[in-house]
């Protein structure tokens, strides 16, 4: 691997080489500099964009050119007539400065050549034929080429180190900005422009009095320059696979007109390919926000999903089947609706094999080595319907509804080298509606009123039963643990069983009222509330030979297997914020005060709590330069727990993880500070973004874990023994001509405190990652992508410390040949140190090779080969507060499929 990384480093250098610098100042008729003016050079051989830049605030450009050859620049301005002239390199460097002259003939526009950037506000606009090498496929090749945009490992686009949390296609959400949708199934071949929307807001009255800066949304615009039209593709494959034959077929339909669009996505294969995972959907939120995410109140409402046994890229066999369709109608300038339709079932087959170590020795917990298989099966729906009315500036209205039910199964066999054979069946079947209602009221130009609302209701009921063993001939792990809980010992096997039933209503309101104080001041009051309700159910039971149930009754937690409890929390609080602009500074200091009530009820008795607290929060951004700024914050979070630790009854989340809550539990309470530093410099082609952000939890709701044998049981207190965690992240980005080079570097630390068999123990936990890559972007030639992880993870449990460390170079090669034939692989050897002399390795290689007559052609075909090592499985290394484990995950084997896509 390393032999080939070094020949694919000379190759780069090989055809990067024989270049001179070109630089100079732009300036206006009055000789004041032009900050944002772009200058490209043409090649005038090729009649290709050889190289681009935008000039700094002090005018400032500089292009990198080949040498002995001729090109033609091009500066151009808003408002300015555009420069052209015709240069020729030699083996020297050249410097010249340029002056534009005001173009007052309005009327007549000049055509010149794509700008590759253009900068005009908080837009920045990239033309996707200039970046494009002619190998792309899907929306995501687009973005992968823009200097500054990154695909991060789950799939989010992220700008100027920021997460997009909005795209839209010709204006029009896509699903709501959902991105992963779009930048996996939108074709390449449809887009034109890329907008990056910085400091969005999708309230335009709320733009100059709330700080947006987090805010970047992507707006799409597709090349077709007619009316009404459609794009997409229709793909249509087969192959075959050692157990199986291979199917697929991925319809993507696009339409759009200025009143409205329908999008259509598709998918029925067995190859493994998912439009969306079950996390995916299940994350899925359709645009909803929290209307008090930033009122410093954090109320966890629980998940009772399953956990299924593995991620559904890591699996034996996956099949999928998604149809989902989106559209937007608006019957008039002042009316949008729109909504969109999900389902999505998949059936995975899942193997896993696992050596646990628990931790600290002395505690007498004992090693564990698992083997566990899985059938699981999820069915998956989504609908959300949105209008939004605009009569005029002063006011908006919207509403969201949004519905989500899913039938989920896992059928699981697992051996434990301590317990024995188990078989397990976990099923539920959840609804929820959440609905949103905004009005938005600008009273005049120094009064904003804004109202913002949002009802969730959301009902649970997941089943739980594990079959274990009963051996007569010796005492077995779980004896000990089925007499605490009551069970009949005399059956050869112990069948569990539980139901549970949680359902949750939550009301989240807020007032604002806005008043600008003058150009550079506002001042935001905020009357807010959060009234939350949830209903727990559960009951443990028994299955006997004849069928019927046991009701056992536990000789701990004062006998109680069943729960009966209501949850009723309340926050009402007032914020208030100042906002105040001075030269670079944008300052926003603010409080707010919360009057909170807590009553949680069971078993005929109440617990209630009733306070008042002060939570200050601040932020303050410094703009160095339009491109460049640094923002600090600092809040103060109150952290309220959900019914189920509350509860009292036992509640199985396995038969080997018992847990019973606590009725006294207070909130906790965190101080979280963040810095983000963001420099995008088109000058010199260098883009740096850093983040670095500290927690600390005080009063912390932790477990008190007591062991027997490898079977634990929870429950919950609150502790005065803070839990810390310090997080850095940074990203360097720099451009030599065609070559990109990055350089990503994560660092975490975090301090947990833990209690286990009544003792305390510090676990910290250590982990860096560095990401270096360099990757190519040549137009008539082939491009690589090189890249090297190396993390290193360092945990200390106590009585036990561990040493991960992680090596896996990648490099991904594509050519466009002939203008027809596009060939792409990718390859990854991982190797992983255990840190005691032993190390686990193990590669993946896939490669396309596809074939059409030209770009405009309507016809592809493909071959395309995944794990073409044939590799059984991947392994991985981790830890957590409670043990350290190696894992075997097996894969999917190697698949060879044909294909035939159709370009609409």
């Amino acid at each position: 691997m390393r032999k080939i990384i070094c020949i694919a480093l000379l190759f780069v250098a090989s055809t990067s080489y024989a270049q001179i610098t070109f630089e100079g100042v732009v300036r206006d008729s009055l000789n004041n500099p032009l900050e944002l003016a772009n200058v490209i050079a043409i090649n005038q051989e090729t009649k290709a964009l050889e190289s681009f830049g935008i000039t700094t605030a002090e005018g400032r450009f500089k292009l990198e050119l080949g040498k002995n050859d001729t090109y033609e620049v091009q500066i151009s301005y808003v408002g300015m007539q555009t420069l052209k002239e015709v240069i020729s390199t030699k083996e020297e460097d050249i410097s010249k400065n340029y002056n534009l002259i005001g173009d007052n003939q309005l009327d007549e526009v000049e055509v010149i050549y794509k700008i590759p950037v253009k900068v005009s506000g908080d837009t920045l606009v990239y033309d996707a034929d200039t970046f494009n090498t002619g190998t792309e496929r899907k929306l995501e090749d687009v973005l992968e080429n823009l200097p500054g945009v990154e695909i991060n490992e789950d799939g989010q686009v992220e700008v100027e180190g920021k997460v997009v949390n909005k795209l839209m296609v010709n204006g029009k959400d896509f699903f709501d900005g959902d991105t992963k949708l779009a930048t996996k199934n939108i074709p390449s071949k449809a887009v034109d422009k890329i907008q990056v929307l910085r400091n969005y807001s999708e309230v335009g009255q709320l733009r100059s009095v709330t700080n947006n800066q987090d805010n970047v949304a992507l707006n799409i615009k597709l090349k077709e320059g007619k009316e009404s039209f459609w794009f997409g593709t229709v793909e249509v494959g087969a192959g075959a696979s050692p157990n199986n034959e291979l199917y697929l077929l991925q319809p993507k339909l696009f339409y759009y007109n200025p009143k409205y669009s329908i999008n259509f996505i598709g998918d029925l294969n067995n190859t493994g390919e998912a439009a969306l995972t079950r996390r995916d959907i299940r994350n899925f939120g359709g645009g909803f926000r929290s209307p008090s995410q930033n009122s410093g109140t954090s109320l966890n409402l629980g998940d009772n999903s399953l956990n299924f046994l593995t991620t559904q890229a890591n699996a034996l066999e996956i099949e999928n089947k998604l149809a989902s369709g989106n559209f937007s109608y608006s019957p008039n300038k002042g009316l949008d609706l729109s909504g969109f339709l999900i389902f999505n079932s998949s059936r995975i087959l899942s193997r896993e094999t696992s050596f646990i170590q628990y931790t600290n020795p002395a505690l007498g917990i004992p090693d564990e080595a698992t083997e566990q298989s899985s059938r699981e099966r999820s069915n998956q729906g989504l609908l959300k319907l949105s209008a939004k009315y605009q009569p005029d500036f002063n006011n908006q209205i919207d509403y969201d509804v949004l519905a989500r039910i899913s039938n989920d199964r896992q059928n699981q066999n697992a051996f434990s080298s301590v317990v024995g054979n188990t078989t397990q069946i976990e099923e539920v079947t959840p609804y929820s509606i959440n609905q949103n209602l905004n009005y938005y009221y600008t009273l005049d130009e120094n009064n904003i009123f804004a109202l913002e609302a949002q009802h969730l209701f959301k009902n649970e009921d997941p089943f739980y039963n594990a079959v274990l063993v009963n051996d007569f001939a010796g005492p077995d792990a779980f004896d000990t643990t089925a007499e605490a809980l009551g069970l009949d010992t005399s059956l050869n096997n112990y069948d569990l069983g539980q139901n549970r039933k949680i359902k949750s209503n939550q009301l989240d309101a807020k007032l604002d009222y806005y008043r600008i104080l003058n150009t550079k001041s506002n001042l935001n009051l905020t009357f807010g509330t959060i009234l939350s309700r949830q209903e727990f159910n559960s009951n443990i039971f028994q299955f006997l030979t004849d069928e019927s149930q046991f009701n056992p009754i536990p000789t701990f937690n004062e006998g109680r297997a069943t729960n009966d409890t209501e949850y009723n929390f309340s926050d009402v609080y007032l914020g208030v914020h100042y906002r105040v602009k001075t030269g670079k500074f944008t300052i926003t200091p603010g409080f707010s005060v919360h009057a909170y009530g807590n009553k949680n009820s069971q078993l005929g008795e109440a617990v209630e709590d009733n306070f008042f607290r002060f939570l200050p929060d601040f932020e303050t951004r410094i703009q160095f330069k339009k491109s460049e700024s640094l923002t600090f914050r600092y809040d103060m979070r109150n952290q309220f727990t959900d019914v189920t630790r509350l509860a009292q009854g036992l509640v199985l989340n396995n038969f080997n993880n018992i847990q019973f809550g606590e009725p006294d539990l207070q909130n906790a309470l965190s101080h979280n500070v963040s810095l983000f530093y963001s420099s995008f410099n088109l000058f010199n082609y260098t883009n740096v973004f850093a983040r670095a952000a500290y927690t600390s939890n005080i009063d912390q709701i932790r477990s008190l874990t007591d062991f027997e044998s490898v079977i634990r049981t929870n429950t919950f207190f609150n502790s005065n023994f803070a839990d810390e965690n310090v997080s850095l992240f940074g990203r360097i980005q720099k451009t030599f001509g065609k070559i990109r080079t990055t350089l990503n570097a994560r660092f975490n630390y975090s301090k947990i405190n833990q209690f286990i068999q009544g003792q305390r123990s510090l676990n910290e936990g250590f982990t860096q990652t560095y990401t270096p890559a360099v990757r190519t972007n040549y137009k008539i030639a082939p491009n690589v992508n090189l890249q090297y992880r190396y993390s290193v993870t360092n945990n200390n449990q106590g009585g036990r410390e561990t040493k991960f460390v992680t090596q896996a170079p990648s490099a991904e090669f594509d050519a466009y040949i002939w203008k027809a034939v596009t060939f792409r692989t990718k390859y990854t050897y991982t190797n992983q140190d255990l840190g005691n002399d032993n190390s686990q390795s193990f590669s993946n290689w896939d490669a396309t090779l596809s074939y059409r007559k030209n770009r405009d052609a309507k016809w592809e075909y493909e071959l395309k080969a995944t794990n073409i090592l044939d590799i059984d499985s991947q392994v991985r290394n981790n830890a957590n507060n409670l043990s350290v484990f190696t894992s075997e995950t097996f894969i999917q084997p190697r698949f060879v499929t044909f294909r035939v896509v159709y370009t609409l």
